[in-house]
């Protein structure tokens, strides 16, 4: 399973890279592996404000589905419009292409309460 070193992370398998005060968010490698074959993702229309912790849609899969939660708060800017048409991107680049929306951070203390690269891998192995 791909972790890269980069990014914060959370313990229902969400990730964060930041720049600047926008945290581009979306599901981790192991999370997609465990959901199979992605046929549907739901998010949320940009303007919405999030708490950290707040559901923002979820991610529909061959297998079932799941509320996707927000690493931190703000306000969404930006959603991936390309998974309408290929959801299959969230399976194939995680953490590129299948990016799911991107924040603009109300409070970026927040990402303190994150887990670095080692502590999700930790999370994995137990």
């Amino acid at each position: 399973m791909a972790v890269p070193g980069d990014l914060k992370y959370t313990k229902s398998h969400e990730w964060v890279r930041v720049d600047g005060d926008v945290a581009t968010i979306g599901i981790t490698d192991h999370a997609q592996s465990e959901l199979g074959d992605v046929v549907f993702v739901d998010l949320p229309t940009p303007g919405r404000m999030l708490s950290a912790g707040d559901s923002f849609g979820t991610v529909e899969s061959v297998k079932t589905v799941s509320d996707l939660y927000s690493p931190v708060g703000g306000e969404v800017t930006e959603v991936n419009e390309t998974l309408g048409a290929r959801p299959e991107q969230v399976n194939e680049a995680p953490y590129e292409g299948g990016w799911l929306v991107r924040v603009r951070m109300a409070d970026d203390g927040e990402l303190g309460g994150l887990m670095d690269a080692n502590a999700y891998e930790s999370t994995l192995e137990g």
